[in-house]
């Protein structure tokens, strides 16, 4: 099976069918609509604040007093964090590179700061409303965090909806480590079950009107 990411195995979650066609045949490419489009801008803008120091663009002035105070946090900081976790033994998590086709789990955190043994972890979005907050996105990247950073015992995570001028919290303990790498075991052992029966069962849903898989019974497209 193909290391899976929090994006990866949401897509399995909604649809199997549509999970072969973009991560295994790789026979049908899902275009990115206004708003991804949007989204890729903006964390542009924050990752050259970050790493370069440079001025965030006009067009996205509402955010530059947010992205200033979490670069006015004491710590390390760091964009656009790549980090790839190994699965041993007994739920033995290791740290390796991003690409390390051994990898498990693979995640990027948009802003992580280190200041000895606290981190902030910080992911943006720039949807209109929290409402629907996925905060098993930020269990899987404060457990990355715990493995590549081992003296790192407290994470404050959060989901910052920049638009919105919103933000969603959770406070992670190491101790926890295991849990939030193993949030989502059921949706991985499916996947491990439709590699192992190449069976991809299609689902229905609200966003089948947007589905690149057009050779579906479901397609609406």
């Amino acid at each position: 099976m193909t290391p899976w990411s929090f994006s990866s195995i949401k897509t399995f979650e909604q649809c199997p069918k549509k999970y072969y066609h973009l991560k295994v045949a790789q026979d049908v490419k899902d275009k990115p609509g206004e708003a991804a489009l949007y989204g890729s801008v903006v964390h542009k803008a924050a990752e050259d604040r970050v790493k370069d120091g440079v001025e965030i663009p006009k067009k996205f002035g509402y955010m530059r007093p947010i992205v200033d105070r979490l670069l006015a946090i004491e710590g390390e900081k760091y964009a656009e964090v790549e980090m790839g976790v190994i699965r041993g033994e007994n739920d033995e998590f290791m740290p390796c590179d991003f690409s390390d086709p051994a990898a498990y789990y693979r995640g990027i955190a948009d802003l992580l700061i280190i200041n000895d043994d606290v981190a902030w972890c910080i992911d943006y979005k720039t949807g209109k409303s929290s409402r629907y907050a996925d905060l098993r996105q930020l269990d899987l990247m404060a457990g990355a965090v715990f493995v590549h950073h081992p003296q790192v015992r407290i994470i404050k995570s959060a989901l910052l909806f920049v638009v919105a001028n919103d933000i969603v919290k959770k406070e992670h303990l190491v101790e926890n480590k295991v849990k939030y790498l193993t949030t989502f075991d059921r949706q991985v052992s499916q996947l491990e079950q439709a590699f192992s029966d190449d069976v991809w069962n299609p689902k229905t849903g609200p966003l089948c009107g947007w589905c690149p898989v057009k050779d579906c019974a479901h397609s609406r497209g």
